[in-house]
Formats: structure tokens, C-alpha cells, sequence
């Protein structure tokens, strides 16, 4: 499978915890383009799993997303996303910086998510969280076409993650003219 994305653009994963996003963000771009919420959690905290940060580690990861889209940077958002509200704050920075927003869902089946999550060792999350995150990814499936994104990509398993090709399409700037 091949994805060709816009260059700039902002890129939102879209995921339950363990499902492979930060894995597939670095697979599939620089470390400089992605904008994690687990890093962000941990700039605050010096845990990535600490939840009771996220309003700061969110700020901070939409203050660093409007930054690069500023400057015209793809930028990448390792983040669930799986709930409307946090992919309405993405389309909103992409359509504030006028840059196309494209979803790149990883729809796994819940048992492999589960058993991935099982083997993360310091970073499990609790599986009921997991359980709610698969249910808002399977309700949002339904109306992601309905948001604003410029592309929506699926990928129905690890394979199909690993597999795909990601091609990006520069776009010209429109140079502004005075007078």
C-alpha cells in the first residue's frame, strides 16, 4: 500500500495505547517531524505515563505543532486521537495554518492490541482504557470522513503498517503580493 502525503502537512495518528504508532511514526519519519504526547508527558513529568499532566503535556505538544506548521514543517501527532474533541484541536492548528490535516488510522484488532499491550512491561496501560479507546476508534471510523481531513488512510494490521510507503508530495507555496 502507498500513502502520499502533502509536504507540509500535519499527520494525526490515529490509535489505541499500543497499537504501534510510535513505532510506525519512527519507521516512517524523522524523529524531528514527530510531536509525541508520551514525550510531552515526560518533559513535565519524567513519566510518560503520567495522565495527570496531560492538559501541560497537551499544550505543549499543540504549542510545538503550531510551531512547525508556522515554518511550514510536516508534523506528526503520536497521540490516540481517537476521541473527536482532540482531532477537532488538530484540524483546527492545520486549518489555522492553512495546511492540509491527514489521518492515519491504525484500526488493529483488539486482542493483538491487548496482548501487545501485555508485553510492554513498564508501560502498561490498563486494559478497561484500552477496551474505551478501541470503542471511541471503532465509533469515530464512522465519521472521520465527515471531519476535515485532506486524506484518510487505514491500515488494518501491523503488516500493513510496516509495509506501506509513504511518498511526499511537496507543495508550492503561494507567495503573498503587495500592492
Amino acid at each position: 500500500m502507498k500513502l502520499t502525503l502533502p509536504d507540509p502537512s500535519l499527520v494525526a495518528l490515529i490509535g489505541v495505547a499500543s497499537a504501534g504508532k510510535s513505532t510506525f511514526a519512527r519507521q516512517h519519519f524523522l524523529p524531528t517531524e514527530i510531536v509525541s504526547s508520551d514525550h510531552c508527558r515526560a518533559l513535565v513529568s519524567d513519566e510518560e505515563n503520567n495522565q495527570t499532566v496531560n492538559q501541560q503535556a497537551f499544550e505543549i505538544l499543540h504549542l510545538i505543532a503550531a510551531s512547525r506548521l508556522t515554518y511550514h514543517k510536516l508534523t506528526v501527532i503520536d497521540a490516540t486521537n481517537v476521541q473527536r474533541e482532540a482531532r477537532a484541536q488538530l484540524l483546527a492548528l492545520a486549518r489555522e495554518h492553512r495546511i492540509p490535516a491527514v489521518a492515519v488510522v491504525l484500526n488493529f484488532d483488539l486482542e493483538s492490541c491487548l496482548h501487545r499491550n501485555a508485553q510492554r512491561g513498564h508501560r502498561v496501560v490498563p486494559p478497561d482504557i484500552i477496551l474505551q479507546q478501541y470503542a471511541d476508534l471503532q465509533k469515530a471510523l464512522g465519521t472521520l470522513t465527515d471531519e476535515g481531513f485532506h486524506t484518510i488512510s487505514t491500515l488494518g494490521s501491523p503488516t500493513e503498517a510496516e509495509t506501506l510507503i509513504i511518498k511526499r508530495k511537496k507543495s508550492r507555496r503561494r507567495k503573498s503580493t503587495s500592492g
